[in-house]
């Protein structure tokens, strides 16, 4: 007797039909748009491999032996550290010095970047933002100036000591957090704004009680991650006689003090692990 396919609903019969009647699809072509995006890593990695090939890299010159030795001696003349308390005392002024630069360039920055940030992002669907392309190329320029060539130049008007690199940290930051400032302002939910806008809410309100509560978080952390990059920049603009511990490193430095130098690295590694475990607590307690 002949048996019967199993006309159930789900019955595998059933299931096989419906896979027949699917309409069958070609692969996409290679230049379809879904593959862009893997012509975009492939794009990345040879341009990866062509640096490698384009730069002189002596590998087997910096491993060699009389290479590792020399690092060894020159490693060797920093121990031990000079903890005398006259320079012990020196560093630590130093450090405070450093410390209250990134800590004044950063809210500096805060600020111009909150002023630069309102007039580069475009708040609400339709709106015209004219200033938003002169504000962005303005931020552009700000943050594309290194810090040391801020310095360079701020050393002129203010002469040396840790003013000038203050306000190297503040101007350059402040490009920095400008453009990330504007883009979460960008990004944030319309729908409180929108909400306070179909109410007839000023702009100023509007800004004050739906869209900085949304972007707060945001903005905080990407404050907190350039402070803790303004404590190694600042380090490295004292070089330029912009005080703090970077002055102190290029002197001792370029005497061959090496044990000096040893006692501000350390200084300087302190400093970087204190911030990186403050602004970790604050993103902590922001993010319960």
């Amino acid at each position: 007797m002949a048996t019967h396919a199993n006309p159930e609903p789900g019955g595998r019969t059933q299931r096989t039909a419906e896979a027949a009647n699917l309409p069958y699809r070609l692969p996409p072509p290679i230049f379809d748009v879904r593959c862009r995006l893997c012509w975009f890593v492939a794009g990345l990695l040879a341009l990866t491999l062509a640096s490698f090939w384009s730069l002189d890299l002596q590998w087997a010159q910096f491993l060699s032996a009389q290479a590792l030795a020399n690092m060894g001696r020159f490693v060797a003349e920093f121990f031990p550290p000079d903890v005398s308390p006259p320079f012990a005392q020196r560093v630590l002024v130093a450090t405070w010095e450093t410390l209250a630069m990134s800590a004044v360039g950063t809210a500096l920055a805060v600020l111009l970047a909150l002023g630069l940030a309102l007039p580069a992002s475009r708040l609400q669907a339709g709106e015209r933002a004219r200033w938003r392309a002169p504000t962005r190329l303005l931020l552009n320029a700000l943050r594309a100036i290194p810090e040391l060539v801020w310095a360079a130049l701020l050393l002129i008007c203010a002469g040396l000591g840790p003013f000038a690199g203050t306000l190297a940290l503040a101007v350059h930051t402040a490009g920095v957090l400008g453009r990330l400032f504007a883009e979460a302002f960008e990004n944030a939910p319309p729908g409180p704004a929108t909400a306070l806008r179909t109410h007839g809410v000023r702009a100023p309100l509007v800004l004050l009680y739906a869209l900085l509560p949304q972007v707060l978080p945001q903005l905080v952390s990407y404050t907190l991650y350039r402070w803790e990059n303004n404590i190694r920049a600042a380090a490295v603009l004292g070089v330029v006689g912009a005080g703090g511990l970077g002055q102190m490193l290029a002197y001792h430095m370029g005497l061959f003090q090496m044990q000096k130098t040893a006692t501000i690295l350390g200084a300087m590694l302190l400093l970087v692990a204190l911030v990186d475990g403050l602004s970790y607590a604050v993103r902590r307690v922001l993010t319960r």
